[in-house]
């Protein structure tokens, strides 16, 4: 395996300025001569953590397990902290990263996809749903940045008082109202959005379900291809749901019931293209 961090402000000739974070962990499937050469998809994975924080448990462990079903996976560090527009600039350069490098990673640029948990589901949206938005522009110009299918999971989505994270939703937007309206990305799906698999628990009582619904109604109205998960019961944060990401003295993190999720995802990318292709 090929495991290196890339600096984005340095790869996107960009001043760093007091932007702490902007950084992109790769990890490659080492080369095997024993066959063909490969092209293969990519998932971009950004992790959670309320705009606060990047949390460890959304990060790695879900790109290895990308990895190990033929993905290329990469794994955004991003600005927290502070307000839009940084968190987006950063995905928007990781996204770039993996498509201007594509062939020299063996990835098919048409089959870039990107996860989002929590927090970082909101910030997948925002990538998938706003990355026309001018700021980007002035930074990337018309740059291709849009994932080619998004994978939400457990995520904030709305930015209305009563159904969002209120965390998130102070931290991200500054409490102006012109971002709240922006941001709040049940009302930016249109039929130019990417395919979209999301998932939620219904009694997750950190970031409500409402959340997911609004975003599959609006997929819905939208006509644009979409697949939703609604498990009965689940806290929040599961990540995988398995042992490896919550603590074994810790049953409801531990829901195979859940879990499933994971292979679901990954039938929803694989008849959408995502899968590896053998070069001739």
């Amino acid at each position: 395996m090929t495991n290196k961090v890339i600096d984005l402000y340095d790869y996107c000739k960009i001043p760093r300025g007091n932007a702490k974070k902007g950084y992109l962990t790769v990890y490659l499937p080492s080369f095997c001569a024993e066959n063909r050469p490969k092209i293969r998809p990519a998932m971009l994975v950004i992790p959670g953590g309320g705009y606060w924080m990047c949390s460890e448990r959304e990060s790695e462990p879900v790109a290895l397990r990308f990895l190990a079903n033929g993905f290329a996976a990469f794994v955004l560090d991003y600005e927290v902290q502070t307000g839009y527009p940084s968190q987006l600039i950063q995905a928007a350069m990781a996204m770039k990263y993996i498509r201007d490098n594509a062939e020299e990673m063996r990835i098919a640029a048409d089959k870039v996809a990107a996860i989002g948990f929590s927090a970082g589901g909101h910030l997948l949206g925002t990538l998938s749903l706003r990355s026309d938005a001018e700021e980007v522009k002035a930074i990337l110009g018309d740059s291709n940045v849009k994932p080619n299918a998004a994978i939400f999971s457990y995520s904030v989505i709305s930015m209305e008082r009563g159904i969002t994270h209120d965390g998130s939703r102070d931290m991200v937007t500054g409490n102006q109202e012109r971002l709240v309206e922006f941001l709040s990305l049940e009302k930016a799906v249109d039929k130019a959005a990417p395919p979209a698999f999301i998932w939620h628990t219904a009694d997750d009582d950190c970031v409500p379900v409402e959340n997911s619904i609004c975003l599959a109604t609006a997929y819905r109205n939208a006509r644009v291809p979409f697949e939703l998960h609604i498990f009965p019961h689940g806290r929040h944060g599961l990540s995988l749901a398995d042992a490896e990401m919550n603590d074994s003295f810790d049953q409801e993190g531990i829901r195979p019931e859940i879990a499933v999720w994971f292979p679901l995802a990954l039938t929803f990318l694989t008849n959408r293209g995502f899968k590896i292709e053998s070069v001739k």
